[in-house]
């Protein structure tokens, strides 16, 4: 599958219809007046979240959407027809900037959530609202008005509770092949990885979390060297990041300093976004009793570096592994709950005291 996470769109919504110059014509009607009806609504232009997208291909060579145009209005009051909506499904995650100005203008997270990006016109009064008086019989109508227009750049940004990070042959992939049913490419070479890849990953009630596997992470990713700059966005929707270190490497501790100041070179709070640290491919030295004791010491200096929990673990052996879910349960457990708490202070007393009960309801089920 290829992955586009960046599209520009034309959207254009429909024009309202005309009003109509009409006057009533029946039999034994003297003076039967103006009858003229309005014209119809323009349909709009929407956005609708559909969760069975994963990229935006489909706008890779279709750039222009329209809404139908109102119609005319009738005669004897009869307002015309209003136009079709246009709704344009896009994935889950989809930011829509203005592509003039560069702002912002929706966000579009849950699944059919909609939002109105280019408002149709409204339709023209036909001359039954201009009878008055002084003008029993007026020849007057408005046009309808045209519909919006916008230029906008889309940006897909990946859902995921974890993200997985490290540079190329980390394991990443393995990893979350492991942990879900995700079944990505992979070799042992730089960048098997060219898109990013999503896997649920059951918690011990039944529940699914999200893990994402970010690739394309190198030394000065965020200046676009490698494939780190059109994915380290990805990594903002992440609520947890897991470092995920090659274990065999001459050096985990430089290892661990290149991502990190990638995430600080590229801003955005990446840097402060909660970690957990994973020495992986346990299994390549773990006969080796000189080598494991000196990556033991790794560990720990990690440990006291970061003041993150660090675990070692062999995605492939499937060591370590358990110990490392539940750190990351915890930790999202713990994260859900302090901003919860923080939601409860602007709340009124009853209402936060209704949140906290559910909330300690929910943890007691988990």
């Amino acid at each position: 599958m290829q992955f586009i996470d960046q599209a520009e769109i034309q959207v254009q919504a429909g024009n309202g219809g005309d009003g109509l110059v009409a006057f009533r014509r029946e039999k034994y009607v003297p003076a039967g007046g103006p009858s003229g009806g309005n014209g119809g609504r323009g349909g709009s232009v929407i956005l609708k979240a559909d969760q069975n997208l994963q990229t935006l291909l489909d706008f890779r060579y279709a750039h222009i959407f329209k809404a139908e145009d109102g119609e005319r209005g009738g005669p004897n009051n009869r307002t015309g027809a209003s136009g079709d909506d246009r709704i344009i499904e896009v994935p889950c995650g989809t930011m829509i900037y203005d592509a003039v100005t560069d702002e912002i203008v929706g966000d579009l997270i849950t699944p059919g959530q909609t939002f109105c990006i280019a408002q149709g016109g409204k339709g023209g009064l036909g001359n039954k609202h201009f009878l008055s008086n002084h003008n029993r019989a007026p020849e007057r109508a408005l046009p309808g008005l045209p519909g919006e227009s916008r230029l906008l750049r889309l940006e897909l940004k990946l859902l995921a509770e974890v993200g997985i990070i490290g540079l190329p042959n980390a394991g990443k992939s393995t990893l979350i092949s492991v942990l879900s049913a995700a079944r990505p490419k992979i070799a042992d070479y730089p960048f098997t990885t060219l898109v990013p890849n999503l896997g649920v990953v059951r918690k011990p009630t039944g529940d699914g979390t999200v893990f994402a596997d970010i690739p394309g992470l190198i030394e000065g990713a965020h200046l676009g060297t490698g494939l780190g700059h059109d994915f380290l966005r990805h990594i903002e929707r992440t609520r947890l990041l897991l470092h995920l270190i090659d274990a065999t490497t001459e050096d985990p501790i430089a290892t661990y300093h290149v991502i990190q100041d990638e995430l600080q070179a590229y801003g955005r709070g990446l840097s402060d976004r909660p970690q957990i640290i994973a020495l992986n491919k346990m299994d390549a030295i773990q006969n080796q009793e000189e080598a494991a004791q000196t990556l033991e010491a790794v560990a720990a200096h990690l440990r006291e570096l970061s003041q993150v929990p660090v675990f070692l673990i062999s995605a492939v052996a499937r060591i370590g592994l358990e110990p490392l879910l539940q750190e990351i349960w915890q930790t999202l457990d713990q994260m859900a709950a302090e901003e919860a708490a923080s939601l409860s202070e602007d709340l009124p007393p009853d209402l936060a005291e209704d949140l906290s009960q559910s909330l300690s309801e929910s943890l007691i089920a988990d």
